[in-house]
């Protein structure tokens, strides 16, 4: 007996017709988002500071987690890398600052914490968007929340080192630069590769107009352009804050 392909977690690649009512649905994965805010919500009230600031920045949050992974957003990346590679971007470049702004550091990251989490962020990046991780990562459930967790999990490390107390300092925007190059090689790399890399979209982008080159070519110019914007204006904020000559030992609340 032949086995089942494995269907992948966000359901099979839509058609765009069917599209919109492509909702993920998963009751394990809200049971999830919605215990974690209930947490969240208690952590914040317990450790006070800016509670309403905070609060906001985790209901944001959710809201970006829930389109990113409930929404036909999560199906679209079954038919379209570029909609994975957007997928990913909202979580490592939006989601995950808006947490680490919700949960910042006490004080500031050492010189040792903020290279980890500056290597972290780096290589889950280069790791899973290379054609053999990424399709490991689309050959199971378990394999995929690997590849979820650690984005996330990576890019909220990095985002509550640069933008806690130290945040205007020569060390965290030299990890902004770190990313920011690091981000846009990869992006130019997938952009202007010769063929079509990733064999899990190959049959999947026609019916969206696009051939799975240019399909692609467009995911690498999401990389290459629009995703670097929170990393930019985090370190330019980073940048205005030194010139102004704004404490960098300054305290957080947590």
């Amino acid at each position: 007996m032949l086995e089942r392909a494995y269907d992948p977690y966000c359901g099979s690649a839509p058609v765009p017709g069917d599209l919109l009512r492509a909702w993920n649905l998963d009751p394990v994965l809200i049971a999830a988002l919605s215990l974690g805010f209930m947490v969240g919500l208690a952590a914040i009230r317990r450790h006070g500071g800016d509670v309403a600031s905070r609060r906001r920045w985790l209901i944001v949050c959710l809201a970006v987690l829930a389109v990113t992974l409930i929404s036909p957003l999560c199906a679209l990346s079954s038919a379209l890398f570029s909609a994975r590679v957007v997928h990913h971007m909202l979580l490592v470049a939006v989601a995950a600052p808006l947490l680490a702004l919700a949960f910042p550091l006490r004080r500031p990251a050492s010189a040792r914490s903020l290279s980890a989490a500056v290597a972290a962020h780096v290589l889950t990046l280069w790791f899973w968007h290379a054609p053999q991780p990424y399709a490991f990562a689309l050959s199971s459930d378990d394999a995929y929340w690997l590849m979820e967790l650690t984005l996330f999990g990576s890019a909220v490390a990095f985002w509550r080192c640069v933008l806690g107390p130290g945040s205007a300092s020569a060390p965290a925007l030299f990890a902004h630069l770190t990313v920011i190059v690091q981000m846009g090689l990869l992006g130019a790399l997938i952009t202007f590769a010769p063929g079509a890399l990733y064999a899990q979209h190959v049959l999947t982008t026609e019916p969206f107009g696009l051939s799975a080159l240019d399909d692609q070519q467009l995911a690498g110019l999401v990389m290459w352009v629009p995703a670097l914007i929170p990393y930019l204006l985090a370190a330019l904020g980073g940048v205005v804050k030194l010139a102004g000559g704004d404490d960098v030992g300054e305290r957080s609340v947590v």
